[in-house]
């Protein structure tokens, strides 16, 4: 069975860093989650699941990460560029890459092994992505603020989960280059692609697999959602918020 090499992106956005500094440290994967530095805590899962083999993660300091890490030879270092689309294209450009990638991020903290088993069982094609529908993830923690795309069907926000099939998705990363800064504005992401997937999701015509085989056909590429179980897998550690809905949950008493 070929083994996925996971990616964990796990570097700093330029300029001081708010969040991170609440915690007494400068970088965001080191803040802790549940008594340990949160990038730790997705690396461990990745690391449990039958279908990974490698774990790469990157980091503009990845001295400082590494030694927060498990002690396991399956984990490799890099440094990471600027941003990550820059990263993602990297990796998809270095022929001594392991395909495919699955390609999470180290604020996933809450990330466990049967998330990962799951979506690597579905995603299928040259890239899919990780959803969570909204009302599954609202039911259970009506508090959490996530950033929602409307569909046909329901409203979804990611998991910080995709799968590269090859580095043919190189091209599907240039794309989100073009959108990087804007990324929380729901309505530019969509846009981006092109004025007919813009219309279905603004009244809801097309569905969220509709939407992504036509952005699929315009860089000829099949992209699919893994639509995952565990609303839990919607939730990463961004903010302050975040991060107290985290801890609770961690704690059993969210």
């Amino acid at each position: 069975m070929t083994k996925w090499t996971a990616v964990v992106l796990a570097g700093s956005r330029p300029g001081r860093d708010e969040f991170a500094e609440q915690f007494g440290t400068d970088l965001k994967a080191l803040i802790p989650v549940g008594g340990e530095p949160m990038v730790r805590r997705p690396v461990q899962a990745l690391l449990a699941a039958e279908d990974i083999g490698d774990v790469v993660v990157l980091s503009q300091s990845p001295e400082r990460i590494a030694e927060v890490l498990p002690h396991d030879p399956r984990i490799k270092l890099r440094k990471s560029e600027a941003t990550i689309a820059t990263t993602i294209l990297d990796l998809c450009f270095d022929p001594e890459m392991r395909w495919p990638l699955l390609i999470t991020t180290a604020d996933h903290a809450l990330l466990d092994v049967e998330t990962v088993d799951e979506f690597c069982a579905y995603a299928e094609g040259d890239i899919s992505i990780g959803v969570v529908e909204r009302e599954r993830l609202s039911d259970r923690f009506p508090v959490a603020q996530r950033t929602w795309l409307k569909f046909r069907g329901g409203a979804y926000t990611g998991a910080n989960l995709f799968a590269l099939g090859s580095p043919k998705a190189a091209a599907a990363v240039e794309l989100w280059r073009s959108v990087e800064s804007e990324r929380k504005k729901g309505w530019r992401v969509v846009s981006i692609v092109g004025p007919f997937v813009l219309l279905g999701s603004l009244t809801r015509l097309l569905s969220i697999d509709q939407a992504l085989r036509h952005v699929g056909r315009k860089l000829g590429l099949s992209i699919t959602a893994v639509q995952l179980s565990d609303p839990v897998a919607g939730i990463d550690v961004d903010k302050r918020a975040d991060h107290m809905l985290a801890e609770a949950i961690l704690a059993g008493k969210a």
